[in-house]
This record gives structure tokens, sequence and C-alpha cells, in this order.
């Protein structure tokens, strides 16, 4: 007879965590996976090009690369680091999954959208995204998930939410004591100009497994999407957080007095009325300004410009 404790121990607790999931509608074989990717693939090669340059008036291409099964945070893990990533969610299709997408074509992209000629950029050097390069990347991200959420016409219509995209080598590392979950990976290319990059969704097969994949229907008023697009990755540039600097020049000393400084010395600023700063970010100088005081805080106050708006947008990129 089966005692309370062994009635309590399923079976299933020491059953292969994949042929569990197989029994639990969490992993498919591979024929089907391979099926439902294409369809996929499909999906995003045909209409997030088209949604791309409806809406900014740019140009891509995208094809299929691969598909993989595997547990969600192996797939996440192995896109590596030259990829950013962003945490997302559609009501009635999938409470998880993520996005991923090349740093290259950000990159390539924010040289686009800045007034660089398509065919003078180059394959940039893999590295991370700026914080700027990342603000771009929330509306590359909401285009692949618009075209997400039109293919899986999941039962609502709700919009995808998206957190926001991070680079993968800042993803906090995953919960020991969440419960493993398998998913797909399903790997794109992007073709911008001669930049080839990729993007990926990482899909949990619970819902993957359940999804029937449907052309979406074309939209109409492409030249107004296009503008607003234009118009908030302008805005999400522009209210990016930048570090200044000031820099103020001192009192000129000969070397022996400076080898010879202490605490408590004071060291006179060259100007002896107003003090002349330079105001500079990642190490371009962009404003002339003058040094003073207002209340308990100390400030600089702007004279001058030594850059226009679009040199230093251009410079800030990086």
């Amino acid at each position: 007879m089966m005692t309370s404790n062994q009635a309590n121990q399923s079976p299933a607790s020491g059953m292969d965590l994949a042929l569990l999931a197989k029994l639990t509608g969490g992993l498919g074989d591979k024929k089907t996976v391979e099926k439902i990717s294409s369809e996929f693939a499909q999906l995003y090669a045909e209409f997030l090009p088209d949604v791309f340059h409806s809406e900014t008036g740019i140009r891509i291409g995208v094809s299929y690369v691969s598909c993989t099964s595997g547990l969600m945070t192996d797939l996440i893990t192995d896109l590596g680091d030259g990829f950013a990533l962003s945490d997302g969610s559609l009501r009635n299709w999938s409470p998880n999954f993520v996005l991923g997408c090349g740093n290259s074509f950000v990159i390539a992209l924010m040289e686009l959208m800045l007034g660089s000629a398509l065919e003078t950029i180059i394959q940039p050097i893999e590295r991370p995204l700026s914080d700027i390069e990342l603000d771009l990347a929330v509306m590359v991200f909401e285009r692949i998930a618009n075209v997400l959420r039109s293919g899986v016409n999941a039962q609502g219509g709700f919009e995808a939410s998206l957190e926001r995209p991070h680079n993968a080598e800042d993803r906090p590392k995953p919960d020991d004591l969440s419960r493993p979950e398998f998913g797909v990976s399903i790997r794109m290319a992007f073709e911008l100009g001669s930049v080839i990059s990729e993007f990926a969704l990482v899909i949990p097969q619970r819902a993957f497994l359940k999804t029937k994949v449907t052309a979406p229907k074309a939209k109409a008023q492409a030249s107004k999407a296009k503008q607003e697009w234009t118009d908030r990755m302008n805005d999400q540039v522009r209210r990016s957080h930048v570090t200044l600097e000031a820099r103020i020049r001192l009192q000129k000393l000969t070397l022996g007095t400076i080898s010879r400084l202490a605490a408590g010395d004071v060291i006179a600023f060259q100007d002896k009325r107003d003090v002349q700063v330079q105001v500079s970010a990642n190490g371009r100088d962009m404003y002339s300004c003058e040094f003073g005081r207002s209340g308990e805080r100390y400030t600089v106050r702007v004279k001058d410009n030594i850059s226009t708006d679009d040199e230093i947008l251009q410079h800030l990129i990086g």
C-alpha cells in the first residue's frame, strides 16, 4: 500500500525534464518546431521589411537563419553579447518571451537616421549599445513585436508589452528557484545596406506549439505612421540623459610648485573676472560658459555654442 508521503512524491518528480515537458505540452518534436518556426520566418521575411519601409522610409532585408530548441535560459545565453534584449508578454498568447536584436543593426540604423548616406555605412565593430542607442532599440523592438502580435492573432487584439531593452551583458542572472522552461529560438538575418546583423525571438514552447501563424491585414496611413515613428525616435534621442563635464583653466604653476602641493593648498582660476568654462560630453566641447553661483549651488551659464545641434547629436550616439 502507498503511504501519503509516497503519493506526494509523484513519479513526475523524478522524471526526465524533457519527457515531462513533452507529456505536458511544453516541448514539441523537431518536425513540429521546424514547421512552426518556418511560419514565423515567412511572416517576418514578408512583413517586417514593409513595416520598416512604410514607417521609416528605410529599406531592409529579412531572411531566415535557424531555429533551435532548448531551455529558455540557455537559448538566451547562446545569443551572445552582441545582442540587445527585451523581455515581453502578450496577453492571451504568452506571459513571457524575449526579443533580441543585433547591436550592429541598431548602431547602423542610428547612423542612418542621423543623416549618414546608406552607402557610407560600414559593418560596425561589435560593442554594447550606448544609452541613446538603447533608446532607438525601443523603436526597433516595437516594430518586431507589432509583427509578432499581428501574426499570432491573440484573442482580444492586445498590444505586446515590452520592457526597456538592455545589453546582453547587463542581463540579470536567472533565479535558481525558477522553474525550467523549454523554448525555441528563431533567428533571422537583418540587412541594412552592406551591414549584416540578426534578430531573434525566444518563445516558450508551451505558447509556441499552440500558435497558428496568420498573415496580418495590410494597414493604410503609411505616411502618417512614418512621421510618427520619426518623431518618436527624435523624441527618444533628445530625452536621453547625457553626462556633461565642465573644464576650467587654472593659474599656471611651475612643475616644482605642483610637485609640492598638499591638502589645503589653493590654486586660483586663470580668469580674474568672468571665469570661462568649456562644457563637453564624451570628449567633445559643446558650449562655452561662464562660472557662477545660484543659491547654494555652483553653476555655469551658457554663453555660446561650440557645436551645432546636429553635430552634438551625431557625436553623442557612440
